[in-house]
């Protein structure tokens, strides 16, 4: 009797000769170049998870309100309904004797809560960045507790909060110069490499100038002449974070100009911009894609050292730099440095295993 089940050691042939595993995805025959990319991405299991551990990480982080929060999402108080964490009512409302936002963690309001038919929905971690419990007795920097799963750092805050506040400005702030460096060193690279001779030299020879401006000076420069912001911070290190990858989109440029298909689209008079746009810069992208998590990781290690030396955000801002700090000015409080040190390794190893697969994924080599 034959056996109908599948040989569970049975591989498939993928174009090109390699043998892939039942559970890889095969890349299809007339498959294009970003789903034959895509299909190599997925076959790098390391990549391909870290992936989407970082995606549902960042989501996280992006919703930290809902997740760590001193208010709570919805209370029902007196028979009426109360959305806090949109808006906070007054002490006076739930029948206080203060016009001020109501403390949650306040003595009066939780033995409000405690009262039959009263109730409110809390966040996972009732915590905010900033918020301060002054109904702690422990002394800060308390050890992790029932109260603060990761502990409270110098000044009372919860270090959980802080943690997910952080993680959340320093990846969007990694994102937003990403993008805004690799906007501008993709313009100026296509600019040099598409149009050459006395074009590239020139703009060549100024980004030489502007790449010996020592750019730590003009940063301690302007932190001492403006109050620091992120959107400051943003603008100093756009203005040089462009030029590594400037390079790279030059040489792809200088290639790919003089190839069959961008001759025969100036023999049919299509226009610069469109032959730019339309055929040479998307032949130019794999080094900007490869590129683009070591990027981030470069952008989250400069906000993280500045923000460490007093040169970044402001200090309302959470940030992992200033936890570092804290972690190095109390040196018996390892519950400060300890997980700040694991977020950003953390980080860093997800981001360079995206960035392994995708320079796995867009090399021809590997079919």
């Amino acid at each position: 009797m034959s056996n109908s089940s599948a040989n569970p050691f049975e591989v498939t042939v993928a174009p090109g000769g390699d043998s892939v595993l039942p559970d890889e995805p095969a890349v299809p025959v007339h498959a294009g170049p970003w789903q034959r990319a895509w299909a190599r991405f997925r076959r790098h299991r390391l990549g391909y998870v870290s992936l989407w551990i970082l995606g549902a990480v960042l989501v996280a982080a992006t919703f930290a309100e809902l997740l760590s929060n001193e208010r709570p999402l919805i209370a029902r108080i007196e028979g009426r309904w109360y959305a806090p964490i949109v808006a906070n009512p007054s002490e006076r409302a739930l029948g206080g004797d203060f016009d001020t936002p109501t403390d949650w963690k306040d003595p009066f309001i939780t033995a409000l809560l405690a009262k039959p038919g009263q109730w409110a929905l809390f966040t996972l971690n009732p915590h905010s960045a900033d918020s301060l419990d002054y109904f702690n007795p422990r002394l800060d920097p308390a050890p992790p507790g029932a109260g603060s799963w990761l502990g409270t750092d110098s000044r009372g805050r919860d270090m959980l909060a802080r943690l997910i506040y952080g993680f959340r400005v320093s990846i969007w702030f990694a994102f937003a110069l990403t993008f805004a460096g690799t906007v501008a060193g993709v313009a100026m690279g296509a600019l040099q490499g598409y149009f050459g001779g006395r074009i590239d030299l020139t703009l060549q020879r100024l980004i030489e100038i502007w790449g010996s401006v020592p750019e730590l000076y003009l940063l301690i420069i302007f932190a001492s002449i403006f109050e620091p912001s992120l959107l400051l911070l943003l603008v100093l290190l756009a203005m040089w974070g462009w030029m590594g990858l400037s390079d790279y989109v030059r040489a792809e440029f200088l290639r790919n100009r003089n190839l069959e298909f961008v001759k025969a689209a100036r023999a049919l008079g299509l226009s610069t911009g469109r032959i730019i746009w339309r055929h040479v810069l998307p032949n130019s992208l794999t080094p900007v894609i490869t590129f683009l998590p070591f990027r981030m990781s470069a952008a989250i290690l400069a906000l993280t050292s500045l923000d460490f030396l007093g040169l970044g955000v402001p200090a309302s801002v959470p940030s992992l730099g200033e936890l570092l700090r804290l972690g190095k000015e109390n040196l018996d409080a390892w519950w400060i440095i300890v997980p700040t040190f694991a977020v950003l390794v953390g980080t860093m190893l997800l981001l360079t295993f995206v960035g392994d697969a995708l320079r796995d994924a867009f090399d021809t080599r590997k079919s």
